[in-house]
């Protein structure tokens, strides 16, 4: 089993930034493919971002991309979301998530961190 813990949500303001970070435990994601999901208020669940088991190959929704970047540290069991530029409509409470087999399909889910962009 895999046990995902993220952190770094919080309140900020537009146009502020915020890191977010994934812990695994219980088994190592070096081999998984990992994703950053979100669902904000009223609303179901969205892509956010992934990257592949080495860092090579990542992939973003287009609401975020080029302010947000997904990266990982396998050696930490770890992987990453810087977000730049937040807007309002980026509050929401956001999901690392992981794909053991590359199928798009993701096993794992963490808790969720809240992140609030105020106007």
């Amino acid at each position: 089993q895999v046990h995902l813990v993220e952190s770094g949500g919080g309140l900020v303001q537009a146009g502020g930034s915020l890191r977010l970070s994934c812990a695994a435990s219980g088994r190592t994601v070096s081999t998984y493919t990992m994703g950053w999901f979100r669902q904000a208020p009223g609303k179901e669940r969205e892509f956010v971002a992934t990257i592949n088991w080495s860092g090579g190959r990542t992939n973003y929704a287009d609401s975020v991309k080029g302010r947000f970047t997904i990266f990982r540290d396998n050696a930490r069991n770890a992987v990453y979301l810087q977000m730049f530029s937040l807007k309002p409509e980026d509050t929401a409470v956001y999901y690392c998530a992981a794909d053991p087999v590359v199928s798009g399909d993701y096993n794992y889910w963490g808790q969720g961190t809240q992140v609030t962009v105020s106007p």
